[in-house]
């Protein structure tokens, strides 16, 4: 019996054409894998699944009947559960609190509940490998630390169709192998799982099918075991890609940052931020590694200028202590920034393509004030860009950019940061949910970045990216470095530091 099956679903958003008759099966005790590129339509196909989009044409099966979704909840009341790319979490709210929100109405009371749930939430935890404090805020979490209250949430709900969309793009080797292995464990017990991934080495080991999907349609579904990995890159970007040819850096300059004792406050007895201390170098990538939760996150929030109490320096040479910088200068100082989430810190999506690319230079007065901007030709360096850097899915410079895919919208932010010849990158899992082709043009920004000389520091849980890209590597646990490597680096050793200090 098949678990879910999308059959002939188009849907189309603001004139275009997002799904144009996609197809898809997904049977019951299985890992059914979903690939193609940033602006496929994967996401979309699925949140049709989910409820929260409904199809122009189409049917949606479940347990081989038609139905008809009104919405999330009702896809729930079918126990479809979906964990989305960006998540969905209340940050005020504590990790048991965002857990209780999706929960049905039960007997006793608020305080109760809460406990009842706490408790679940630690023995699914466990049960599964992670570690998550119930009644620590969300707004305190790390990237990979929300994804994984979002993977219990719907787990807690009683999902047994299960959707993740990009799992393991903000997860350490150790973690997504963790995930996965829990996941495919749970699909042998009779669950149904989608993983939309753009990881290939994912598909390999955990998929047992995979679908790969092109322009809106579906192009084929097939078994990883009897395809090749160059053969899934082809048929999902539609070309076979060349192989990124990384050189170490040849000239490393003079040092950019130093950052000196940075801890932040104290809480609950601990310091996220414990005595910080690194330096970044003029034509060098600085590339940080580390399980999910060590201070990752809030060094990037910090070093971005997020409002931050913290003691300790960031000296920038040739401008002082970096937390005395404004937005404006920031700029002037040609920092760019790419944040781990593009829509909560790099994009305003209800506003325009054309407003988020331009806000930095309006403030800077490339495009005239804010009482007169000059709109064409802040229009016209959008559509340099977008070509430039192959942003899809642009109708128009008016389009709200939340109508951008997630791979493309971190294209757009990435053409935005780089239009400006920066001299400091501060990148924070740049591949976040992009394909293969936009994850090699990102990779060969950075690494152009540092041979013009800028100093570039990069913070990933993608061991692969670090590996490849890196000309030192420092590995983060606890709260500071605790050990760093020159490239090229032994991966077991780098793997070692990071565990034995966890």
């Amino acid at each position: 019996m098949n678990a879910l099956q999308l059959i002939g679903v188009s849907k189309t958003f603001d004139g275009f054409k997002a799904l144009s008759e996609a197809d898809f099966t997904l049977k019951w005790g299985e890992v059914h894998a979903l690939l193609g590129e940033n602006g496929a339509g994967k996401s979309t196909l699925m949140n049709v699944a989910a409820g929260l989009y409904a199809p122009e044409f189409g049917e949606l099966l479940i347990d081989d009947n038609p139905v008809r979704l009104k919405g999330p909840a009702d896809a729930a009341r079918h126990r479809i559960g979906m964990v989305h790319q960006h998540f969905k979490l209340v940050r005020p709210f504590s990790v048991a609190e965002n857990i209780l929100l999706g929960l049905p109405p039960g007997p006793g009371s608020h305080r109760q509940r809460l406990a009842e749930v706490s408790a679940r939430i630690v023995a699914k935890a466990a049960e599964i490998g992670f570690l998550i404090d119930p009644q620590r805020k969300v707004e305190t979490l790390s990237i990979a630390e929300q994804q994984r209250v979002e993977i219990l949430k719907v787990l807690l709900a009683g999902a047994n169709i299960l959707i993740l969309d990009e799992p393991t793009a903000v997860l350490t080797d150790q973690e997504g192998e963790r995930l996965l292995s829990t996941v495919q464990a749970l699909a042998r017990q009779g669950a149904a799982v989608v993983l939309v991934t753009h990881r290939m080495a994912d598909v390999k080991r955990f998929a047992d099918r995979v679908t790969v999907m092109r322009g809106g349609r579906t192009l084929q579904t097939l078994l990883p075991s009897e395809v090749a990995v160059q053969e899934l890159i082809r048929l999902t970007v539609g070309e076979s890609l060349p192989q990124l040819d990384a050189q170490r850096a040849q000239s490393v300059g003079a040092e950019r940052i130093a950052i000196r004792g940075l801890r932040s406050p104290e809480r609950g007895g601990r310091r996220v931020l414990d005595g910080v201390e690194l330096s970044l170098r003029d034509g060098e990538i600085y590339a940080i590694a580390g399980v999910g939760g060590n201070g990752q996150g809030e060094l990037a929030s910090i070093l971005m200028g997020m409002p931050e109490a913290y003691e300790g320096e960031i000296h920038l040479q040739g401008f002082g202590d970096l937390r005395h910088a404004s937005g404006s200068q920031r700029r002037a100082l040609r920092i760019a920034v790419i944040p781990a989430d593009r829509y909560g810190l790099a994009l305003a999506a209800d506003l325009s393509i054309t407003d988020n690319f331009a806000i930095g230079q309006i403030q800077a007065g490339r495009y005239g004030s804010f009482w007169r901007v000059r709109e064409r030709q802040a229009r016209d360096d959008l559509a340099e860009a977008v070509a430039q850097f192959d942003v899809q899915g642009v109708r128009n410079a008016k389009q709200k950019a939340a109508l951008l895919s997630g791979g493309n919208a971190q294209k757009l932010v990435i053409a935005r940061e780089f239009s400006r010849n920066p001299q400091v990158v501060l990148a924070h899992s740049p591949n976040r949910g992009l394909d293969v082709r936009a994850g090699a043009a990102v990779h060969q920004r950075l690494l152009a970045a540092r041979d013009a000389g800028a100093a570039v520091l990069l913070i990933s849980e993608d061991l692969d990216e670090v590996m490849s890209l890196a000309d030192r590597i420092g590995v983060m646990s606890g709260g500071r470095i605790v050990a760093e490597f020159q490239c090229p680096a032994d991966r077991q050793a780098i793997g070692k530091a990071m565990v034995n200090h966890a």
